[in-house]
């Protein structure tokens, strides 16, 4: 049977946005370009700014992170044996005996060893002492030492760098003290900070209250901004002060996500060469308010930030 010209014209077009509608094309939730909302940024005190959980960070009144607590009797003891324990957003991280999470401080220094954190800082974050400290299963003991604080006593260090308890974690396996103030990070039994390392470049947690959402390599909650577009063209409608907010997630491969839908998830570069990841053709972004992986701080802010859903859609955005 003879095609003619303009009908087999019109076969090609519809395949190619059918391919399209494939690739990059989603049924409903492009938006028109419009103003920016780029939400509130959360700055970080220096010993600790945690977020409230809506996009603006809530100032404790003392500045260290623990609204002025002192540690408890299980945060000021000898820490005892020293165990390993798994975490399923930080990895191998530095316990007590007790469970409870044992830190480190950007501001201190491991080589020579020196603790800058001192009397609202201290009660805030308890110093480990060191007395009775022992190695336990998965922990070199020749990384294990002591250094005399400014007051005379002896605090725990490990591979070079003073051991701390947050006054705000109040059972085995709380983390609420990792990446507050941006300076305070969990032990690795190395010394190191706990890394985040063997996660995917995109991958699926487990959100007490959104359910299944996307996160980064380092565990960071992914967002969708509802101005932007995905079809016919991938669009970012986040740029210059608002790309600071909300910085866009780096291209990750596809075969390097775990969890995430495979339509339309790819990078793609802006106009002003930045080059972005999408879930579902739809740009995607951290939020610079969330300190430590778990936040979700930007969540609704402006009306037009959610978290990503592993389909690449917007939790909680309101139905047009």
């Amino acid at each position: 049977m003879k095609t003619s010209w303009r009908s087999a014209s019109m076969v090609v077009g519809a395949a190619a946005i059918l391919a399209l509608t494939t690739a990059c094309g989603q049924g409903s939730g492009a938006s028109s370009v419009g103003s920016q909302n780029v939400g509130a940024t959360a700055p970080a005190g220096g010993y600790g700014s945690v977020g409230a959980g809506t996009g603006a960070s809530a100032s404790p009144s003392n500045g260290y992170g623990a609204d002025g607590q002192q540690g408890s009797a299980t945060q000021t003891s000898p820490a005892g044996q020293l165990n390993v324990a798994s975490n399923a957003e930080l990895g191998k991280v530095l316990t007590d005996s007790a469970g409870l999470t044992l830190y480190r401080f950007d501001e201190d220094t491991a080589q020579p060893p020196k603790s800058n954190c001192e009397g609202a800082c201290a009660k805030a974050w308890p110093p480990v002492p060191a007395n009775d400290a022992s190695a336990g299963a998965g922990i070199d003991k020749s990384l294990l030492g002591e250094v005399t604080r400014a007051d005379g006593t002896k605090q725990l260090t490990i591979g070079g760098w003073p051991a701390y308890r947050y006054a705000k974690d109040t059972k085995a396996g709380d983390i609420a003290g990792q990446g507050v103030g941006g300076k305070w990070f969990a032990l690795a039994p190395t010394g190191k900070k706990a890394t985040l390392a063997s996660l995917p470049g995109l991958s699926v947690r487990k959100d007490p209250k959104l359910g299944d959402i996307v996160v980064d390599k380092n565990g960071m909650t992914v967002y969708r901004f509802i101005k932007d577009q995905a079809w016919p063209k991938v669009i970012s409608n986040c740029t210059g002060s608002c790309l600071q907010k909300w910085p866009a997630v780096a291209p990750v491969d596809p075969n390097d996500t775990k969890g995430i839908a495979k339509k339309g998830l790819m990078g793609f570069t802006r106009p002003d060469g930045v080059k972005q990841m999408t879930v579902d053709c739809w740009p995607a972004y951290t939020f610079s308010g969330d300190t430590k992986p778990g936040d979700t701080n930007g969540q609704g802010v402006g009306g037009t930030w959610y978290v990503m859903a592993p389909s690449g859609k917007p939790i909680g955005a309101p139905k047009k």
